[in-house]
């Protein structure tokens, strides 16, 4: 919440806006745009608070994977 991701969207994903650490496919994400979010969401943690977030799901299929 404090990185500012709370129902911050890109595209159609983004963070769900009342759960800071919910993705959210809001129609039509790709599986890519999903993680993409993700990784900016590490990324962004990372660098303003020095902690390193690890994904709590298990990624299955390829890069064209939709669900």
């Amino acid at each position: 919440e404090q990185a500012g991701w709370k129902g911050k969207r890109v595209g159609n994903a983004g963070m769900h806006a009342k759960q800071a650490l919910v993705l959210v496919n809001y129609g039509g994400a790709t599986a890519a745009e999903l993680v993409h979010v993700a990784t900016q969401v590490q990324a962004d943690v990372l660098a303003k608070f020095g902690v390193a977030l690890e994904m709590e799901v298990n990624l299955i299929g390829g890069s064209n994977a939709t669900k």
